[in-house]
């Protein structure tokens, strides 16, 4: 079964979006920041990410950019309500592999993760335990 990481401050966000993916076929963990995510990580074994970029503690670009030093085979899709053009060039050229604009459309998400999963775009591969 693929797991997939939430990583959101928002807990309504991180709850409805786990249940919409555990209903999808998916193990599901969740983390309300950057930094929470990280520690998931080093435990657990994530074949995707979801995070959001507007976070307290550690924001999802500084996340990112954590998360592709450590575990760079992961693939990560970056949502926000907030993002403009500067956060999405900074979320590609940091690895993410999708950007996304809040409310995320259930349809929409499906269809990146089947890219996420077929290798349509870049090779997925299990976190690497540090």
């Amino acid at each position: 079964m693929k797991r997939i990481l939430i990583v959101d401050d928002e807990e309504n966000t991180r709850i409805g979006l786990s249940k919409l993916l555990a209903q999808e076929g998916f193990e599901v963990i969740s983390a309300a920041n950057g930094a929470e995510a990280l520690d998931c990580l080093a435990s657990n074994k994530v074949n995707l990410v979801i995070s959001d970029i507007n976070m307290p503690i550690m924001n999802g670009l500084n996340f990112l950019r954590e998360l592709s030093r450590r575990f760079p085979s992961i693939n990560v899709i970056m949502i926000t309500a907030y993002g403009g053009v500067e956060s999405y060039l900074e979320a590609m050229n940091l690895g993410a592999f999708e950007y996304l604009h809040k409310p995320v459309r259930l349809d929409e998400l499906r269809a990146i993760i089947k890219r996420v999963f077929s290798g349509t775009c870049r090779e997925t591969h299990l976190a690497q335990i540090s």
